[in-house]
């Protein structure tokens, strides 16, 4: 810790007070919605054996991340605008960095292992089981989560090994790089170029093959030539793709650009899009697209 500064303070929503209770009460209603929805599914993935299968096991990783990745930010984003407690440590800060960095690049890993999935379902629907064994399906998401804390861990220790003796005001309602670097008063630009180096290499990979696994599904509806093959294939992947265009449009709209065109107001919302309407959309879609899904929540609902 070579940080001259204890703590850091983050720049509220809002100073009116009409305003900040407004919009407590909006976060936290959809802070609600975000677990209910993802409880939900994952009790109907978790206790309905006709969900025991490998997409809807990624899918049970899916939802916790989606629990996790609100409950890093949005408690502390609430306690602001009701208590205007703005301040957070400056360990605290850096273990909510790294948990919300670990929680997004796993789902980035996550949902291009998903994209393989349907791939594979697609395009080899008759050897699906014997290729997707739940025993690969058990190494993926575990790689997914390893790949996720290591890629946190580096971006990590590159931002909070530098020195902070300066301002503390961190513009965002959450502890993210760019707001974070901006207030370092030493030379950034190396580490910045590591930043995105990282994230360009591993982003972009995940998102070819992510693209790779969609053009072949494409190929195989287009040489099948079969009545209802587009209904059946968009009823399987249509889920998956709303969420991959959902999800990373916004990731790659806040960290794969250099740190001059930070803009403080655009990031805030950007990433409440990617923070909060992304795990409380996820479950909606899943359930709403997915009869199998539909069926189970109903069963689940009925037994309780």
């Amino acid at each position: 810790n070579l940080s001259t500064v204890s703590e850091f303070v983050f720049v509220g929503l809002s100073d009116a007070p009409e305003t900040r209770l407004l919009l407590f009460v909006l976060f936290l209603l959809i802070y609600l919605a975000t677990l209910a929805g993802n409880i939900t599914l994952l009790v109907a993935i978790s206790t309905d054996s006709q969900l025991h299968s490998p997409m809807y096991s990624f899918l049970g990783n899916l939802s916790l991340l989606d629990l996790l990745c609100p409950t890093i930010t949005v408690p502390k984003m609430l306690g602001a605008l009701l208590l205007e407690n703005r301040e957070i440590s400056f360990s605290g800060c850096l273990f909510q960095h790294f948990s919300f960095i670990a929680v997004v690049g796993t789902e980035i890993f996550l949902l291009t292992v998903m994209a393989y999935d349907r791939y594979v379902a697609v395009c080899h629907p008759l050897r699906y089981l014997s290729i997707m064994t739940m025993k690969l399906c058990a190494h993926l998401a575990m790689g997914t989560w390893a790949a996720g804390l290591l890629n946190s861990l580096l971006h990590t220790s590159l931002v909070f090994t530098l020195s902070f003796c300066g301002p503390n005001k961190i513009q965002q309602y959450y502890c993210d790089i760019p707001p974070v670097l901006a207030l370092s008063c030493s030379s950034t630009r190396s580490r910045e170029l590591v930043i995105l180096g990282v994230a360009g290499v591993l982003g972009s990979g995940a998102c070819v093959l992510t693209v790779v696994s969609y053009i072949y599904i494409l190929l195989e509806i287009l040489a099948r030539k079969s009545p209802g093959i587009w209904h059946k294939a968009f009823s399987t992947c249509g889920s998956h793709l709303t969420v991959v265009c959902l999800f990373y449009g916004t990731t790659i709209c806040t960290y794969i650009r250099p740190s001059f065109t930070y803009s403080p107001h655009r990031d805030r919302v950007v990433s409440m899009l990617y923070g909060m309407l992304t795990p409380l959309l996820n479950p909606i879609i899943y359930s709403l697209r997915n009869k199998e899904v539909k069926c189970a929540l109903k069963r689940v609902i009925s037994r309780v």
